[in-house]
Parts: structure tokens; sequence; C-alpha cells
């Protein structure tokens, strides 16, 4: 990771930009005075949108705090040029192989006009009054702040131009920056950026209608594709730092033996044989057990040792007997049955559109069929892992943490210590996929520390640990029941889904799922149908439930691209061709119409639902599937489409299934359509990424419960992809429909929806058998 000591130390005694300017030359501050450099600092609200309001419009507009009222994304990003020409960007999004750190910097690079080699890039600590809004989760960091980003490398430009012009004695018209180099024509004057750093540091910061941004067709690092991780020689050469990599001196190691039971506490413990473990320094208690758990620690007994090996051989000599609390009986294959009776009795209306039962009544074909998938486990390859320091009244934490000021909170909360006296670093992440967006591991990590007077402690989850006690993807049964009419189109469409809810880790017992999980595929379905009613049954959680990739737009797209498939063949039709025809004619659709209310926390103005785009996606995959040809025998093609993340995607899949029954991927084209490209190489690698992981969902992965432990240990039972599995031909399609200066789509988690789906149908054309439940793994075998 590379690190400006010297700058991270300015940029930390200098107090969080005021929230009025949308930008705040914050190197004109005597706190800056030794850097020698222009800084700017970035703000998402305008002051200009308040001119003429009262004090009260003012006060019913914005919080206690000066922030418009559910704004949660203000960021303070700072951008620095040094007398050397260095450009520094502080990146404010966490880096887990989406490529953020690199996008980012170079959005601004082109906007400034910078010289690549001359650009580095420092990590934001976790400080939301300094960076603004750190969750990296909804994919939506580019999503939210590219525009804005562009902003602050254009107005770092000029005023590098009005500081040339000045000194100069020219126009400023006449002034050009390009490639981190100042020049004027007519005198032949030429300069480096850092030759007017200091100057233009003493420039106001120009208002924004002067700020001009580039023409695309100038860009020369946004959407060309050319630019590797700015991270990736410290990668390929073990330089970078991830949270298992973190050293200090004289840190110590430590593991701890949880209940294995969501909701279980300790009755009793005997530590004498693991004290005399060699190595062993100390035992701790951690307190925990309580339902709902939100992001606290599960409890237990944690061993500190001197290094890691002693660590795990002292956490296995401990004798503990557990209470196993509320959940000792889960079951989940007692469970599913639970949840299918729950689906097949009404629940919840969520969306209610014509008139559904008398519909179905008249209808001439009556179609049902329910669709499982289990529990899942994120299973980075990098498990949790964080090291702490609680010394003098400070804590300081170093991991790789998602969600940096959802850790500094808790450890607020849980050491009693006042916000500045708390620090957290964020590392590099070797995956997350929403696992590390929830800081137990590192209020963990701090409480061994503070153990044992303020001694560095790196806290380590083993797989196991990973397996047994995260937070996982929900399990669920989604019921839906088609009428038909004469042509074999449905006249009548009713879903019921039911899932525990995430929110579950922060309120006791809920029994229905939240608007957002609900807006992942289910309430904003954009079938062009005349009687819809989607229900959402009671379901309780028995583990913690957590955000993982795609959330709950998983089991809402395998079951949807599922039942369209069936649908299709009960009427003797094609099933993309059918599939085109529910989507219906190319349209917006403004979401609240359909009954989402969340809208990926999007305005419905800028980001309605447009069936046009999801079209375009399923004709480009199908097209370059070659669908339509005649495959040998054993063989069959897939489709399926989904809207998630405001970005919309399509995959084809062709599959082999042998005399065995096992399921061979040969071929996968994935099509996404997420607006304007910034980062294509990234867009397709993460495409890449979402179709591997997403095959691990269709074939073999999953968390079962029994006693209400989870019986899979490691990656032998918690089957995730091999390489020989991977498909032969990956063809990812860039789909392009919007230009730069309309709104972006996420592209982090879009990928993996429509994967499943996809395949399952190809396992019904290669075979004949229908696939309603996840993983297929075995199924086909007999």
């Amino acid at each position: 990771m590379i690190h400006d000591s010297k700058l991270m130390a300015d940029l930390a005694a200098a107090p969080a930009p005021k929230a009025p300017a949308i930008l705040d030359n914050v190197s004109r501050r005597a706190a800056l005075g030794g850097l020698g450099a222009l800084v700017l600092a970035l703000s998402l609200r305008d002051a200009r949108a308040d001119e003429g309001q009262t004090k009260e419009q003012k006060e019913k507009k914005y919080g206690a705090d000066g922030m418009p009222h559910g704004w949660r994304d203000d960021p303070k990003i700072f951008v620095a040029i040094a007398a050397d020409g260095t450009v520094t960007v502080t990146n404010h999004r966490s880096e887990m192989g989406t490529g953020v750190r690199t996008s980012i910097a170079f959005t601004v690079a082109d906007e400034l006009e910078a010289d690549w080699s001359k650009v580095k890039v420092i990590q934001a600590w976790g400080d939301e009054s300094r960076f603004g809004n750190q969750d990296t989760d909804g994919s939506r960091s580019l999503r939210h702040f590219f525009q804005h980003f562009r902003h602050v490398g254009a107005a770092a430009k000029l005023m590098l131009v009005q500081a040339a012009a000045k000194q100069w004695g020219v126009p400023v018209g006449e002034v050009v920056a390009e490639n981190h180099v100042i020049s004027h024509k007519k005198s032949g004057k030429t300069a480096g950026y850092g030759d007017f750093a200091a100057a233009a540091a003493e420039l106001p910061v120009p208002a924004r209608e002067s700020v001009v941004l580039k023409d695309p067709m100038a860009f020369r690092y946004i959407g060309k594709g050319k630019i590797g991780l700015i991270d990736n020689h410290d990668i390929t050469t073990g330089k970078a730092i991830y949270g298992l990599d973190t050293q200090l001196d004289g840190m110590l190691f430590a593991v701890v033996a949880r209940p294995a039971v969501y909701g279980g506490k300790v009755k009793s413990f005997d530590d004498s044989a693991t004290l005399k473990v060699p190595g062993v320094v100390k035992t701790v208690k951690v307190e925990g057990g309580e339902i709902p758990s939100e992001f606290m620690p599960l409890g237990g007994i944690a061993v500190i040792a001197k290094n890691t090996w002693a660590a795990m051989k002292g956490r296995e000599a401990l004798k503990i007997v557990w209470d196993d609390g509320p959940n000792a009986g889960y079951d989940t294959t007692a469970f599913r049955k639970e949840l299918e009776a729950s689906a097949r009795a009404p629940g919840k209306v969520v969306r209610n559109q014509g008139d559904v039962d008398g519909a179905m009544a008249k209808a001439k074909t009556k179609i049902q069929a329910e669709y499982f998938v289990p529990h899942l486990a994120q299973a980075p390859m990098e498990p949790p892992a964080a090291v702490a320091r609680v010394k003098d009244g400070f804590c300081e934490v170093w991991a790789c943490i998602q969600g940096p000021q959802a850790a500094n909170d808790r450890l607020m909360k849980r050491l009693n210590l006042a916000d500045e006296k708390v620090k957290v670093n964020v590392t590099l992440l070797g995956g997350g996929f929403g696992r590390k967006s929830k800081p137990d591991f590192i209020v963990e990590a701090a409480l061994c520390s503070q153990a044992v007077d303020g001694a560095p402690v790196k806290l380590l989850w083993t797989r196991e640990d990973d397996l047994h006690h995260g937070y996982y993807h929900t399990i669920s049964v989604e019921r839906l029941e088609a009428g038909l009419d004469d042509k074999g189109m449905p006249v009548a469409w009713l879903h019921r889904s039911t899932a525990p809810t995430i929110g579950s880790i922060f309120a006791p017992d809920p029994k229905h799922e939240l608007p957002f999980e609900l807006g992942m595929g289910l309430t904003n379905l954009p079938f062009a149908l005349p009687n819809v009613r989607l229900e959402n049954p009671e379901a309780a959680a028995h583990v913690r439930i957590g955000w993982f990739r795609s959330v709950s737009n998983i089991p809402h797209a395998f079951a949807i691209q599922s039942f369209v498939a069936e649908l299709a063949h009960a009427a003797g039709r094609d099933p993309k061709d059918y599939l085109l025809d529910l989507i219906g004619p190319a349209r917006k659709i403004d979401p609240m119409t359909l009954g989402d209310v969340w809208n990926y926390g999007e305005d419905p103005a800028r980001y309605p639902v447009d069936t046009g785009r999801l079209r375009g996606v399923i004709e480009t995959v199908a097209k370059g599937a070659g669908w339509g040809r005649k495959l040998e025998k054993g063989r069959g093609l897939g489709v399926a489409g989904h809207y998630s993340f405001v970005t919309y995607t399509a995959v084809a899949a062709e599959v082999e299934v042998d005399d065995k029954g096992e399921v061979k991927v040969h071929a996968i084209d994935i099509a996404v359509d997420c607006g304007a490209q910034v980062n294509p190489e990234r867009i397709r690698s993460q495409m890449e990424g979402a179709v591997v992981m997403g095959m691990g969902l269709a074939l073999s992965s999953q968390i079962t419960f029994k006693n209400g432990r989870a019986e899979q240990n490691n990656f032998d039972g918690y089957e995730v992809v091999r390489m020989d599995a991977a498909p032969k031909i990956l063809r990812v399609h860039l789909v392009t429909s919007t230009g730069f200066d309309s709104p972006l789509g996420g592209v982090g988690e879009p990928g993996v929806p429509p994967v499943a789906p996809a395949i399952a149908n190809a396992v019904f054309a290669a075979t004949g058998r229908r696939i309603r439940q996840l993983p297929i793994k075995d199924q086909l075998s007999s």
C-alpha cells in the first residue's frame, strides 16, 4: 500500500471541510501551511442551492449537522498536488479487487490532465466526518462519485492554469494544461504542475459554473481500459498489505472459541490446560451472545499467545460448557418445510395490481412451482483479520474492513471511548462480498489488546471460524403461480417470497423482509402483466443473516427466471422469445409505480426501470451464444436476465450433463449495461468473477445447519468452483446505452443473479429435468 506519512499527518490535523462549499481549498488553512501543495476537498452539497431560502426552510431541509436529511454520501476527499508535481488522491472506499482505488484516481487524473506515472493513492482511514460515507457496498462507489471526482480534477487543473496565467501575465484562456505540463503557446513558456502548486493553493476555488469538464472524446484514461491496478505490482510481488499481513512490534496473536449456535453463551470454562500450552499468554472471556447481535461479537473465550499456532492449540485445549440458547434446535431441512408451508399460505401483500384471483380462476392453464436457495457463506479467500492496539485511552486498529465508520462506531461503544480516541486504518481486502462490512472481528481484536495492557494483538479467523460463525445469506423458498391465456401468456402472476431478513440482526424477531430486500428483483418486477400480486409471508431467523454479494437478487432472479422458462415450455415457446415478450416493449417505468419504494437508494426520476436496456442485454447474450443452433445430445442452452443495482445483466449458458448426472458448463456469455463504462477492464474482471461465483451457487455451494450448528467446516464441504470447472469460453459483452453525462449503474454485484437460472434452464434444455433448488449437485445423478 502506498503511504505518504507527511501528507497523512497533515490531513489528520485538518478539520473536516464545512458542508456549504462543493470544493474547499484545504491548503489555505494554517494547519496545512507546511504541506507546500494544492489540496482540495470535495463536498457534494452546493451552498448555492440554499440561496434565497429562509432559516426555517434550511432547518427543515438540513439536520443539526448541516447535512441534508437522508443524505448519506457526502464525501470530503482530498486531492493534493505537491511541489514536485506528484498528485495524491485519497481513496475513501475499500479496495477488495474491484479496482476502486485505480478508477477513482484515474478519474481525477483524466480531468486534471495528469501524467499517470505521477499519480499515487493513499487510503483514507475511517472518518465519516472527514471523508463522507465509506461503506463499500451496494455497487455504488463509482456510481455515486464519478462526476464529483471529475469536477475535483477539472477544478484543480483550472486553478493551476489561473496561477500560471497570473504569474506569466497572460490571459487565462491562452494557457493550456496537458499531460502534467502547463504551457503558453504565444510566449513558448512551459512549466510542470509542481511549479504552480503553491501559487494555486493561494487562489479561491473557482465557482462551479466556471469549471468545464472534458468532452468524453478527449478522455485519456476514462473508458479506455488501458490502466492496470495501481496496486498490481505490490500485489503480484507480495508487498501489498492485507489485513492478515499487518505487523507491529511486540504483537501478540489471538483466536476465539465462539458459541457454535447463534445466541449461545459460555456457562463455565476451564483454561488450565490452555495456559500450559507453550506460547499462550492469557485467556479472556469475550462477552456476547445477545440477540439481535448487530455487528458485535458472538462472545466466547479468546486465547492470546505469542504466535498463531500456540493460540490455536490453546483454543483446542479449552474446556467450555455452553448454553446453546434459543437456536439449539435449528435444522435447515426441517426449516425448509416451515418455509414451504408459509409460502403456500397468504402472506403480507407488498404489491397488488389488478385482480389476480379473478384472472387466475378464468385462466385456461395454471402453472405453479417452488424454488429453494440455501444459506450461503461469503467465504472470502482472506478470512476476517484485524490488528488492534488499545493503549493510553486510544484505540487504533488495522483491518480488512468494508465499513470503517461502522467499525469506528462499535469500538467507541464497546470501549467507551470518544470519537477522537479511535482510529480505523483500512488495509487491502482479500475479498469481502459483504462479510467484511460487519466489524465484529475488529471489536474482538480490540478487547484482546485491552486485556493485555495495550500490547498490539492480531485477531485471526480460520476458515472453519468463517464458515461456522459468519453472517449468512438468507435461506429462502419462492413460490410462483401463473394463469395462462389461450396463447400461453400470463394473465395472472402470484409470487410469495419467504425468507429470514437481514433486519433480524438489528431488531428482535422481525418476520418480514425489509423494503430494500423486497426491492431486489421482487417488487420491481418489470414484466408487462395485467394482474400481479406479490406477497412476503413470515419467516424467522435462527442464524446471523447478512449481506452477500447481490443479496436477495439471488433467490428472486433464480425463481423468476426459472419460472419464465417453465411457462415458455408450457406454452410451447422459445424461452428467450417468451422472456422478451413478458418484458414487453421498451419503456421507462417509475419503480414507485411497481411498489419499489427503495430503488437502490436512487432517485426514480434519474434511475427508472428501463425495459429497453433489459431487452438489450438479453438479445446480446443470445446472439453471442448462437441462440437457436442445434446442439448435440446432452447439451443445452439457457438464458436469464435481471435488473439489479440500477444495472442490466443477462447470461446465456451452454452446459452438458453426462450419463452420471454431472454438469459441465462449457460456455457462458454475459452482457452488462451499466451505462457509461469508466473502467472497462475492471468491468470485464467483475463480470468474469461474478460468473465463477454464480456457478458455485448454482452447482455446489451451500451451508446447512443441524442442532443449530453449521455442518460445513472448510472448502471440502463448502464447495466453491475449482479452476478446472470454469468454462473454457467466457465472453463478456459490454453494452453501452448511455453517455458519461448520464447516471452510472453498479458493477460489483449485478453479474451474479442471472448465472444460476441460466445454468438451470440450460440443464432442462439438455435433459428435460427441471431444477428448482440450489445447488444442483447430485440432483441429476439418479
